[in-house]
């Protein structure tokens, strides 16, 4: 008899044959096929030239430098997005007025605020954040709107007959609650955002350090070896945030929904 795996649990035995199978492929790919180490640089010449790096100990300040970046954007769309999508969200007066400035705002792409950043912030940490402050600020604002306005009137209603009669009150104890699902899907959609406008920023100049600006450094370069580093190194951080969200959200606010609450 077989052993069923749930989806959310499968062996990590499967995760190394995977890995273990691209490397192989990429090494077979790069020394066979193309054999040009600036147009594709093997696996064994990319860790390599991650040796180097490692040692020459610069990879962390750029890891750290990109880190706070994204710490800073986000955590500011986090303050801005989640008030402003309440308040559109629960209050129709507000929604009416906001509404068209918002719209007119959110199709800009993150990347023409650029010019504006080195303007008012110049070559800083504060520059890059609000890049990415103006890329994740939306999915966060958006799904926390649609989070209040699918709140069941029934939810409203009972909370009303249980004494929450004040608009805080019922937005604290009775909306909050029920559209966390929605603030947990834009936070996650937000970050992935976020982490993309990242090395858009660093790569267009925004910041001297960066894991972005090292990928633009190294191409003019034409160390293409440190580049694909810098590459993987934005993935697999990337990964490692989004289960970290994922974990924290699910394991904290969402128990309800996976049956864990004790």
């Amino acid at each position: 008899m077989g052993t069923n795996t749930s989806p959310g649990k499968r062996s990590p035995v499967w995760l190394v044959i995977s890995l273990a199978a691209a490397i192989i492929f990429w090494q077979v790919v790069a020394d066979y096929v193309v054999r040009n180490k600036f147009i594709l640089p093997s696996a064994t010449d990319t860790f390599a030239a991650f040796l180097q790096l490692w040692a020459g100990g610069t990879i962390w300040i750029d890891i750290w430098t990109s880190l706070m970046h994204f710490a800073i954007g986000l955590l500011l769309a986090l303050a801005i997005g989640v008030p402003i999508g309440i308040c559109i969200g629960w209050f129709e007066k507000v929604n009416r007025l906001l509404d068209p400035l918002i719209e007119i705002i959110r199709p800009i792409p993150p990347l023409a605020w650029i010019p504006f950043a080195i303007v008012w912030f110049g070559l800083t940490d504060f520059s890059a954040g609000f890049v990415i402050f103006i890329g994740s600020v939306f999915p966060i604002l958006i799904n926390t709107y649609e989070g209040f306005r699918s709140v069941p009137r029934v939810f409203v209603e009972a909370g009303r007959m249980l004494g929450c009669t004040s608009s805080l009150s019922l937005i604290r104890y009775i909306a909050l609650p029920a559209a966390l699902p929605h603030l947990a899907a834009g936070f996650r959609i937000a970050s992935g955002v976020a982490w993309m406008c990242l090395v858009a920023a660093e790569m267009f100049g925004v910041s001297r350090f960066g894991l972005g600006q090292k990928i633009w450094w190294y191409y003019n370069l034409h160390q293409m070896d440190s580049v694909l580093v810098y590459m993987l190194l934005l993935g697999f951080i990337g990964l490692f945030i989004d289960y970290l969200f994922r974990y924290g959200i699910d394991h904290s606010l969402l128990r309800w929904r996976v049956g864990e609450v004790n």
